[in-house]
């Protein structure tokens, strides 16, 4: 009898589970900068010669290289207008021509930081490849952040990026500053991951789905009478992301952390890192929640200024030039806020644009400043650059070029930077704000002209140090190629604004 009770009952047959199709060659570059730290990690344990700074830089660069090269066949991928952009992995992830010119801009900066980690690991004897693995680490975070179509695969990237460069931080074992900067930024950073995560969390209980296309449909079609949990989620990502940029008033960790941090370090954390951030800013709230910008766009709006007035007012008093150029880095973040703020195609293509010849005017600068610093980053007060024309004028002029363009030069790249912001503004009508740019970049002038007066116009009996200073042929030329961005593009501003004018941010659902 009970042999016939189990003849009646159908077996059941497990159904074959479904892999999402991924195409591979979509998202290239970000594979090369995992792959390529996991097999840097990996070669250099094993293999003795491998375990060379040299060595290690070399491909360190390469990979960076072949990442940047890598973008140009899925740049004409997205651009071809019988495929266009796609999302791939289940829609996890999408591939457009701004999610290819972020992750260019990335692998670029893991190149030029690379450069500058030759001569500065040796000087402080760091051995080992553990900071430039952790670097391009931080940089698949980065990418993934810009490429994400789920928030959810967007937090994982922010973790990758974050996590990595916390350890970067505190790497220089004998200096305890640097260590003091690292906890600091892991503690506040867990904070701050902390509230992204609950404005994921509140942004499903209001849409029920995590992914940025999903969330955009159900906010167009759907007239929410009871939007409180909403507004609560979009709260919380934006202290999340005002964090990881260094808006005001998330900023605190900022000034101590790149004070405290190697040089190298900082440079690369300025650059490839708040490039993920903003890309990833564009993403979440140009795009997915845009139906709602009346509501975020204020808050926005008053962060952009208190940014802007926080940094330029407090960069002022500074006597410490990594901590000043902390400062300046609020102050410009509050201007690319202003692009965010916008809500429009012009602001995210102006954001872009500052993000891409920053991240060279500012990398470029923390490398001058690392071969000025000497051993231990123990000089780097402003009296330490009095006089430096006349003991490197090379680096007096590279580091002149750097600060004249991120004060707004014309002829440089940062003027035309903020020149686009300042016109998105308009464009959305936000003249106020338009206005608070011009002023703060006026009075952000006032810091970078102390320091090249302090290079150029010091009396004999005013220099401290006589001692000439050596520049590595790998610096020398990460210098040359951040110069050479920064004037290019400042002379001839179209080689660029014709890629991001390009380069459209767009939702685009998996098929």
């Amino acid at each position: 009898m009970i042999a016939s009770l189990f003849a009646q009952v159908d077996p059941v047959v497990p159904e074959a589970l479904e892999t999402p199709e991924i195409v591979w060659s979509a998202f290239l570059p970000l594979l090369i900068l995992a792959a390529g730290a996991i097999l840097l990690l990996t070669v250099s344990s094993i293999v003795p010669f491998m375990k060379r700074t040299g060595w290690i830089t070399a491909t360190t660069v390469g990979i960076g290289g072949a990442a940047l090269i890598a973008c140009y066949p899925v740049w004409q991928r997205v651009q071809d207008p019988t495929r266009g952009p796609l999302s791939v992995v289940s829609g996890a992830i999408a591939v457009d021509g701004f999610t290819v010119v972020v992750t260019g801009a990335i692998a670029a900066s893991v190149i030029v930081a690379a450069l500058f980690f030759d001569g500065y690991m040796r000087r402080e004897g760091i051995p080992g490849a553990e900071m430039y693995v952790l670097m391009l680490l931080s940089a698949t975070g980065g990418a993934i952040m810009a490429s994400a179509n789920d928030l959810i695969v967007m937090f994982l990237g922010l973790e990758t990026l974050s996590i990595a460069t916390y350890v970067m931080t505190s790497m220089h074992r004998r200096r305890s500053t640097s260590q003091e900067a690292g906890f600091k930024y892991f503690i506040l950073g867990a904070f701050s991951s902390a509230f992204f995560l609950y404005g994921i969390a509140m942004i499903y209980g209001a849409t029920g789905t995590t992914n940025l296309v999903e969330v955009s449909e159900f906010l167009t079609s759907q007239v929410l009478l009871r939007d409180g949990l909403l507004l609560l989620g979009m709260g919380m990502l934006i202290v999340g992301f005002g964090f990881k940029i260094a808006a005001a008033p998330f900023h605190s960790w900022t000034p101590d952390v790149y004070q405290g941090a190697p040089t190298v370090v900082t440079g690369y954390m300025a650059a490839a890192v708040k490039i993920g951030a903003f890309a990833a800013l564009v993403r979440v709230f140009h795009l997915a929640l845009g139906t709602y910008s009346v509501d975020w766009q204020p808050v926005i709006y008053g962060l952009a200024v208190l940014s802007m007035v926080v940094g330029a007012s407090l960069a002022i008093v500074q006597t410490n030039v990594k901590r000043m150029l902390g400062y300046s880095w609020i102050s410009h973040a509050g201007i690319m806020l202003v692009g965010i703020q916008a809500a429009n195609d012009r602001g995210a293509e102006a954001t872009l644009f500052y993000l891409v010849v920053y991240s060279f005017m500012i990398a470029g600068s923390f490398g001058v400043m690392s071969l000025v610093t000497g051993e231990g980053d123990a000089r780097s007060d402003i009296t330490d650059f009095k006089g430096l024309s006349k003991r490197r004028p090379i680096l007096a002029v590279a580091f002149t070029v750097f600060l004249l363009s991120q004060a707004g030069i014309p002829t440089t790249s940062g003027f035309f930077a903020k020149f686009y912001i300042i016109g998105a503004a308009i464009e959305a009508r936000s003249f106020w704000l338009a206005i608070a740019v011009m002023l703060t970049s006026v009075v952000a002038a006032v810091f970078y002209l102390r320091v090249i007066v302090a290079m150029w116009l010091t009396d004999d009996d005013e220099i401290k140090d006589r001692s000439r200073i050596p520049i590595p042929v790998t610096a020398g030329v990460a210098i040359a190629i951040a110069v050479t961005v920064t004037m290019a593009v400042g002379v001839l501003p179209s080689i660029l604004l014709d890629i991001v004018q390009d380069a459209e941010a767009v939702l685009v659902a998996f098929d």
